[in-house]
């Protein structure tokens, strides 16, 4: 016969294992470690970090759009009351926030929306630096097509353009008429009058260094039209790539090297580049892919500035993927890193889309990666005359982000951020102006020597 236990010590016996829980077991509710909100033109991300999972429900209210979710297990903290003070004037998605506490341990958030959404919310595993995030993405219900803000762009430009040339031809006459003795010129609707004088054209600026000689009009006829250049600079958002060892980001220096790479292929005749994200936030792999599919890009260019386990490691490196198994041990790790990224930046597994694209990129041509090495030895042989190269020919390994495989990828690691001296290099413009300019001549003799076919859609 089992004697009773006496009440003191079965309270004595559940107090150890009260004590053996920890605060984020004890159904006491979880705190909120930071909360972030990252606005960007293709979707703005909002995260709550807290030290154990949070739960919650969602609805979509209108009349005026709103997105309303009760998060349980949660008191309303001054942290997450920082979320109000968060939200950017000029988000696209979210007009304001509002919390509160909507029933004891339930937090309800209310975020004023500015155009009808199509939000994911989902919740991620600790990972790296991170401990559990509850996520809500907010996507436009339309997509905009990217192809034709390209061209429009574009259009802009040359608009833009011929407007400060016609305007620095009036400044240049109204200066010739208020020489002395000058006789008044006629209007400027009427500047190819034969009495007018001949206007002598401006010197035009030196070659480029090492820019390709013009191209045959057989093979220019080619490539009349417009060339998409797909930039991608790595990591962003959530995911802050790797830091050198005074605090730079990875993910904030190729950035800078990409919207400057940006400029120069658009001052490019018949040339345009996209990036893949122009601010910070997050991008995951596939998508980064998928943005250069759907502007059909001609050319898949992932900028990076990496970190390896030991600091002395340095030079640059260019990437093509590789079919097999990688060209070196260095190799395989980088792209085993480089593929952690989703982990970090926090993708949805959920989505079936992205499931899809992922398989449908596994299908990766042997044309593709001859391609790509053919478009990573030009730029590698620019940029050893930046600085040291890591390896002296192009590595292969299988990198996730360069799997399109109808686009020829590569990925550049511009130099290695762990190593004191070249992350100082790194945050210098002078050296990030070097890069972009080898770049950008190393994508120009490619194009020399493999001009693109023609697009199934005309531009």
């Amino acid at each position: 016969m089992t004697r009773p236990v006496p009440r003191r010590a079965a309270l004595k016996a559940m107090g150890s294992v009260v004590l053996l829980l920890g605060s984020a077991d004890i159904a006491f509710g979880a705190s909120i470690v930071a909360v972030r909100v990252w606005p960007a033109a293709d979707y703005t991300r909002i995260t709550i970090e807290s030290d154990a999972p949070l739960a919650q429900k969602h609805f979509v209210a209108e009349n005026p759009s709103r997105l309303v979710i009760d998060i349980d297990g949660l008191e309303l903290s001054p942290a997450l009351r920082e979320l109000v003070g968060k939200v950017r004037a000029d988000d696209p998605f979210i007009a304001g926030v509002r919390a509160g506490q909507n029933q004891p341990r339930v937090v309800r958030m209310v975020i004023d929306l500015k155009q009808p959404t199509a939000p994911q919310l989902f919740t991620l595993a600790p990972v790296a630096a991170y401990q559990h995030r509850l996520v809500f993405d907010l996507y436009p219900t339309q997509e905009r097509d990217p192809l034709l803000a390209l061209i429009r762009d574009k259009q802009s430009a040359e608009q833009q353009a011929a407007k400060t040339v016609q305007d620095a031809l009036g400044e240049f006459i109204g200066q010739m008429d208020r020489l002395p003795g000058a006789n008044p010129a006629p209007p400027l609707a009427q500047a190819s009058s034969p009495t007018l004088p001949p206007i002598a054209a401006a010197p035009l600026p030196p070659p480029m260094q090492q820019t390709p000689a013009p191209l045959p009009p057989s093979v220019q006829s080619k490539i009349d039209r417009l060339i998409v250049v797909a930039i991608d600079p790595g990591h962003g958002g959530e995911d802050p790539g790797a830091s050198g060892p005074s605090g730079l980001h990875e993910k904030d220096v190729v950035l800078q090297v990409a919207l400057q790479l940006r400029d120069r292929i658009n001052a490019l005749p018949n040339m345009r580049a996209m990036l893949t994200r122009d601010s910070d936030f997050f991008v995951p792999l596939h998508e980064r892919v998928r943005k250069a599919q759907r502007v059909q890009a001609d050319l898949f260019v992932s900028i990076h500035a990496d970190a390896f386990i030991t600091p002395q490691a340095r030079g640059a490196s260019v990437f093509a993927l590789s079919q097999g198994g990688a060209t070196s041990a260095a190799a395989r790790w980088m792209a085993n890193r480089e593929n952690a990224a989703d982990a970090v930046g926090g993708v949805n597994i959920k989505s079936k889309d992205a499931a899809v694209l992922r398989a449908m990129l596994d299908m990766s041509t042997t044309a593709q990666i001859r391609d790509s090495l053919k478009l990573g030895g030009e730029v590698l042989g620019q940029i050893g005359r930046v600085g040291k190269l890591h390896k002296g020919s192009v590595e292969q390994a299988g990198f996730a982000v360069l799997k399109a495989p109808d686009i020829p990828s590569i990925l550049v690691e511009t130099a290695f951020i762990s190593n004191p001296d070249e992350e100082a290099k790194l945050r210098d413009p002078a050296y990030q102006t070097q890069v972009v300019h080898a770049l950008a001549i190393g994508i120009q003799r490619y194009f020399a020597k493999n001009p693109p076919l023609a697009r199934s859609r005309q531009l």
